[in-house]
């Protein structure tokens, strides 16, 4: 019996490896391709500092030739896991609001008030494409003067790798993590144009949130479990309270 693991690559593998270390056997199936979307930077703007949401951001631009201009500016990101990524990409002054987008909103009105950071200044979104909400316009009304630069797109993967389509007809797999509203509206398009809709609804859904939880819902799943908090570890205990009374 497998779990299956829906992330994009490359956290896709990072999870894979944290459960087989656990002693379960995982099928990897990202639903969601990381696209770089190529834009030309105005060479003439300067910016006061970089807002970025996602390590995506940061994949985006690594080969990019205004990155390097880019480097020496602060850089404003939601949690840490983002900031550890633009420390590797080689920004030097890197904040971390350690926590979701309001608390990323939420922090830059604070430094303004502590005049660390200049609100009349020009300030760079690196975006991806499909935005759960609108951090600029929420910054905008705010008062500060935010460029929006959409880097990078998660396309849909419409289609299940052939041996999670196999797997699934031998009833194999025992559970399935969504991270992402749009990653498990996916998984479940691509369920159905594989034929394996009823098997896939039959198993445990453990999901990040309970709005990813409300599309497995939707899609007709009965056992859906939502990670107490929105981290992974969460995601593996509610894997953990899902599988236990399944003889493994």
């Amino acid at each position: 019996m497998a779990i299956l693991v829906t992330r994009p690559q490359p956290d896709n593998d990072t999870t894979t490896a944290t459960l087989r270390a656990r002693g379960l056997d995982v099928l990897p199936a990202p639903m969601l391709r990381f696209e770089t979307v190529p834009f030309h930077d105005d060479h003439d703007a300067h910016y006061g500092a970089v807002i970025v949401t996602s390590a995506n951001a940061l994949r985006a631009i690594a080969d990019q030739p205004f990155k390097d201009g880019l480097l020496k500016l602060p850089l404003f990101a939601v949690g840490e896991r983002t900031a550890q990524a633009a420390r590797d990409a080689g920004f030097r002054n890197v904040i971390s609001a350690d926590g979701d987008a309001t608390a990323l909103r939420d922090l830059m009105v604070e430094r303004v008030k502590a005049k660390t950071l200049k609100k009349s200044g020009t300030l760079l979104y690196l975006a991806g494409a499909d935005l759960a909400r609108d951090l600029a316009g929420e910054l905008g009304e705010r008062g500060f003067n935010i460029v929006t630069h959409t880097a990078y797109r998660m396309a849909p993967v419409t289609h299940l790798p052939a041996e999670v389509s196999e797997a699934f007809a031998a009833g194999r797999i025992e559970a399935v993590l969504h991270y992402s509203r749009r990653s498990a509206r996916a998984f479940f398009a691509a369920a159905g144009i594989a034929g394996v809709e009823i098997s896939a609804l039959a198993i445990p859904h453990c999901c990040l949130s309970d709005q990813i939880a409300s599309v497995a819902r939707d899609a007709g799943a009965t056992l859906v479990m939502v990670a107490q908090t929105p981290d992974e570890n969460a995601l593996f205990a509610a894997l953990d309270r899902a599988i236990a009374p399944i003889s493994r």
